[in-house]
């Protein structure tokens, strides 16, 4: 906790597993209280926990309401959802669930929260991944939606700086969790033609996450970034990723897009 500061708020949305577990054990050991909102709660003591489902219709935004007057200091958004399917096969009530777990399920939490936050100002702190600057083989509305809530960021971060509210994308690179095995994988015959290549794109993908970074430290990135006086406006994960990610965009589009291809075995 900040020095000489007192007890703040924050709401964690995705707080039961993986990077929102470990950014709500670090706030709540370090004296916030921590509202988690998730469709399975956490289990950490000192979390409250609210059971929504960020997909349906205002149940984030309700569940934000019902905290309505207790000054939210941050809001940190962490609900994800991957889909391994070639955009020719990809179904549309996949890869709109997709979407609504990962990029309009931030938005409503944003709406939810700026209101409150125009008051006294706050943080808000979207995770998003290094998957929204690189194409991710196969995953490609994941990626899609990653590349959205970044622009978002950057978009809010000139919106809300008026009312003294920071914005910051925080981007993990693959990173050790549950996440991996939680993909959601078309099967062989939904993938047809693309079978053996959506395989060997999963496969790859699984084990940059299964060898990158551990949850724990991307959890203290963001909460460095949350108490950070000046925070970035996007803040890449681990200086690997940092370089990585700068590098790719000074290369040649197609020369990337090469390099990007052979990660995944294709």
């Amino acid at each position: 906790m900040e020095k000489n500061s007192v007890k703040k708020t924050a709401i964690v949305v995705g707080g039961s597993s993986g990077i929102g577990y470990e950014t709500c054990l670090r706030l709540s050991n370090r004296g916030w209280n921590v509202i988690n909102i998730s469709r399975t709660p956490c289990t950490i003591d000192k979390v409250e926990n609210i059971q929504a489902d960020v997909t349906e219709g205002t149940a984030v935004t309700d569940a934000i309401k019902e905290y309505a007057d207790k000054p939210i200091s941050a809001l940190i958004y962490s609900a994800g959802f991957s889909m391994a399917a070639p955009i020719e096969y990809a179904k549309e009530e996949d890869y709109r669930y997709l979407f609504d777990v990962n990029f309009f399920g931030a938005l409503r939490a944003m709406q939810a929260v700026i209101p409150q936050m125009k008051q006294k100002g706050g943080r808000i702190i979207l995770v998003g991944s290094l998957g929204g600057d690189l194409p991710i083989m196969f995953d490609s509305f994941y990626s899609s939606s990653k590349a959205a809530l970044e622009m978002l960021c950057r978009a809010a971060y000139s919106e809300l700086k008026p009312y003294g509210i920071k914005v910051t994308g925080v981007l993990p690179g693959g990173t050790a969790t549950g996440f991996s095995f939680k993909r959601k994988v078309y099967t062989t015959d939904e993938n047809r033609a693309y079978a053996g290549s959506v395989n060997k794109a999963v496969a790859a993908l699984a084990n940059m996450e299964q060898s990158g970074m551990s949850p724990e430290a991307v959890a203290e990135i963001i909460y460095n970034v949350l108490v950070e006086e000046n925070p970035p406006v996007i803040k890449s994960c681990g200086v690997k990723n940092a370089v990585y990610r700068a590098f790719t965009r000074i290369m040649p589009e197609k020369l990337t897009l090469k390099i990007n291809e052979r990660m995944y075995n294709q």
